[in-house]
């Protein structure tokens, strides 16, 4: 014991970094984090460097909703259900990712999410047929390469 008193004001930061260590950015708070934390006034108004798109507010308010989702092991299509390590599990990323949250906190060495791309889906927003022929591309790009080495 150094003699000291406790220092309130550090004890709380680090206990609040030990919760929400996600609202510190370079040692800092960063205050609309930690108020979009809890679903209140989110806007990211302060600009800085950092990912930013047209509805961002709304995708933190969804995250912030509890979910009901349970995760269903289905052994017959399984590989050594019993006895492995891994887990593949199919579904919607964000409510897999709350459901996993509680029960596999700490235990998870690695999660691989893989969007749904070119699945040729009508129900996939956005657009996966990149295709066109040969000379259609070299016609698109033969302004942009001349104009490049000129």
């Amino acid at each position: 014991m150094d003699g000291k008193s406790i220092d309130i004001k550090q004890e709380r930061l680090q206990r609040l970094k030990e919760l929400f260590p996600d609202v510190f950015a370079e040692g800092q708070i960063d205050w609309e984090k930690l108020k979009a934390s809890f679903g209140d006034d989110i806007n990211f108004a302060n600009e800085r460097y950092m990912l930013n798109w047209a509805g961002k507010g709304d995708s933190f308010r969804v995250l912030q909703q509890p979910t009901t989702a349970t995760l269903q092991p289905v052994p017959e299509e399984s590989v050594n259900f019993d006895t492995t390590e891994n887990l593949f599990i199919e579904g919607e990323n964000l409510e897999v990712l709350k459901a996993l949250q509680k029960a596999y906190h700490g235990k998870v060495k690695c999660i691989i999410i893989d969007p749904p791309y070119n699945t040729c889906s009508d129900s996939f927003i956005y657009p996966d047929k990149f295709s066109e022929k040969k000379e259609d591309y070299l016609k698109r790009i033969g302004d942009k390469m001349k104009k490049a080495f000129c």
